[in-house]
């Protein structure tokens, strides 16, 4: 793997998580640990990253910017995994529209390594920061409200400015879903966002991993009908139940 790639992936992964390991990095990328070293000490001459005994973090100076403040990203490589079958349904040219959420921030990872020119509209400012890495990408930044748990917008101005739009997809991610309830949530300030976004885009694919399956959450957002495609990982299970419902699981 070409350097400037490796480089990606270690920022990547820096911004989902506190920090990163020389061997796992080693293993991933599949090459020497001597040479993810010297790329670690690269970055901290660029003032990118902090080089530290047995890996690397972010620099104080942007850990602000870097992570959910007091949450963890549970279950990365299942939605990981989700995202990565998203990828398919992106055409050149596409308005894509993304809510808030550690999947689609997982998932703006996964968008920034596209060859391919779109558009993201987004209250996702998690999302934004990593999908600025892509000069391919055109991004536009929904304001309002700011959450500083959740590193998104929200409001009034921000369903205006939303209302704009009409994307050709809407990735959402959503807190639950199971057959009788629909699709739930508890993010009461996100809950307009996405009912927005559903009603107005051309196409609603619905990121979620196995662990919010037959699950359900403080509020009802939107009923299974209102989802094009549900875009899971390899370790879901009685997708039956869903499909009998008419929804369509990838």
């Amino acid at each position: 793997m070409l350097y400037t790639k490796r480089v990606e992936f270690i920022l990547q992964e820096l911004q989902l998580g506190k920090s990163v390991k020389v061997a796992d990095l080693s293993k991933t990328l599949q090459v020497s640990v001597d040479t993810i070293r010297r790329d670690l000490k690269a970055l901290e001459q660029e003032g990118l990253i902090k080089y530290v005994r047995g890996g690397a973090c972010l620099p104080d100076s942007m850990l602000s910017f870097s992570n959910f403040t007091g949450r963890e990203i549970v279950n990365a490589q299942l939605k990981r995994e989700a995202s990565r079958k998203a990828l398919a349904y992106i055409k050149e040219g596409d308005i894509v529209a993304i809510n808030s959420g550690t999947t689609n921030t997982v998932l703006a990872q996964e968008l920034a390594g596209l060859n391919k020119r779109f558009t993201v509209v987004t209250n996702n400012y998690a999302a934004l920061t990593i999908l600025l890495q892509n000069p391919l990408i055109k991004l536009i930044s929904i304001g309002g409200d700011v959450d500083g748990l959740e590193r998104s917008s929200y409001g009034a101005q921000c369903v205006r400015e939303f209302d704009e739009y009409i994307p050709d997809i809407a990735f959402l991610s959503i807190n639950a879903v199971n057959a009788a309830d629909g699709f739930t949530d508890f993010r009461l300030n996100e809950i307009p966002i996405i009912k927005l976004l559903a009603k107005n885009s051309k196409r609603v694919i619905a990121v979620m991993d196995s662990s919010k399956f037959n699950k359900i959450s403080k509020r009802k957002v939107l009923a299974l009908g209102d989802v094009d495609l549900l875009i899971t990982d390899s370790q879901a299970k009685h997708l039956e139940t869903f499909i009998k419902e008419g929804l369509n699981v990838k």
